[in-house]
């Protein structure tokens, strides 16, 4: 009987309790940064997925259905436009007056240069007018957002230039759990200000959001420990975010962009810089011809792997940030160790 009763009690609290009012349309670019605004969106609504599958941002073309999608967003998450090149015309001619969040521009993230010479591969700058001071930075190199600056906001209604300097950043930043917290505050006080009436529960979904990153950020550092010393090779230079919050050893890339594939001299460098480095293992990526792998790791003792920098293996929501980060230490830990 008591039981019955509590049951009917429950009951009635859940009916009596007010329902979350209707989120905003929002529309996220990738998957990892869909995954943060998904975890500060539960209770309330379900974002919108771009770049969905095994799709690559750096190889990626629009279909009508992302149009749509812009054009009744009231909110578009992106990284910005050095990683999603195709959106960047898209967004200004099809967002409307969506508010357009450039996350490369959140307060509190801590940038790195890319890294070119030597066993990193060339990063190709266009016309951008850099001098030759902005090519050569030193491993770890970083700068930092001045989150008191009004101007470093990264929230704003398009129709910008884009003059943020992005030429010279590598953009895969959601690679290090600061940074992420970084993104997801900035993405709670977005979807606040968009949408008020649920404000509150944006917030409790950060909160707890930070609580799972902290766990993540402690799990990573305990799972690479025995192996951050053992150098390897990577198919491209998107990991130096992890690299530089775990200290790992990343010798060198075979390509700085998945978009240009490198010839065969720059294979045979990388080839010699793997024996030289004694480098233990080379990681390929899942959207990207595998074989080049077998091609430099050839006549090496180096073993072969795999990593998945924008989740393309992983289905969308929540959990799939705290998988891809995961899977990245486990795949390291697990090559690397069975190099020894």
């Amino acid at each position: 009987m008591k039981s019955t009763s509590a049951l009917l009690f429950a009951s009635t609290m859940l009916l009596a309790a007010p329902a979350a009012a209707a989120g905003p349309n929002v529309v996220v670019s990738i998957k990892p940064i869909h995954s943060l605004v998904a975890s500060i969106m539960q209770g309330v609504g379900e974002p919108s997925l771009i770049v969905e599958g095994a799709a690559s941002p750096h190889t990626y073309n629009m279909k009508p259905s992302n149009a749509s999608a812009l054009q009744a967003a009231k909110v578009v998450f992106w990284v910005g436009p050095g990683l999603e090149a195709f959106l960047d015309k898209p967004l200004d001619a099809l967002s409307g007056s969506a508010k357009v969040v450039e996350l490369s521009e959140a307060p509190g993230l801590e940038k790195l240069k890319f890294r070119e010479g030597g066993a990193f591969e060339a990063h190709d700058h266009g016309d951008e007018g850099h001098g030759d001071e902005g090519h050569k930075h030193a491993e770890g190199e970083t700068e930092h957002d001045d989150a008191a600056a009004p101007e470093a906001a990264a929230g704003h209604d398009h129709g910008h230039d884009h003059e943020h300097g992005h030429g010279d950043t590598d953009m895969h930043m959601w690679l290090d759990p600061v940074n992420a917290k970084a993104m997801a505050a900035e993405i709670e006080k977005t979807l606040a200000e968009a949408d008020p009436d649920n404000a509150g529960a944006y917030k409790a979904n950060l909160e707890a959001l930070n609580k799972r990153l902290d766990d993540l950020d402690a799990k990573l550092a305990e799972t690479v420990a025995p192996v951050k010393d053992k150098p390897f090779v990577v198919f491209h230079d998107a990991y130096q975010y992890f690299e530089h919050r775990y200290k790992v050893r990343v010798a060198g890339s075979i390509t700085v962009s998945p978009e240009v594939l490198p010839g065969a001299e720059r294979l045979s460098q990388i080839h010699a810089k793997i024996k030289e480095l004694g480098a233990t293992c080379v990681f390929a990526e899942p959207q990207f011809e595998p074989k080049l792998i077998n091609v430099v790791i050839e006549g090496t003792p180096a073993k072969s792997g795999t990593l998945d920098p924008e989740a393309g293996t992983l289905d969308a929501g929540p959990d799939l940030y705290f998988q891809l980060m995961e899977n990245i230490g486990t795949s390291l830990k697990t090559c690397l160790a069975s190099a020894s």
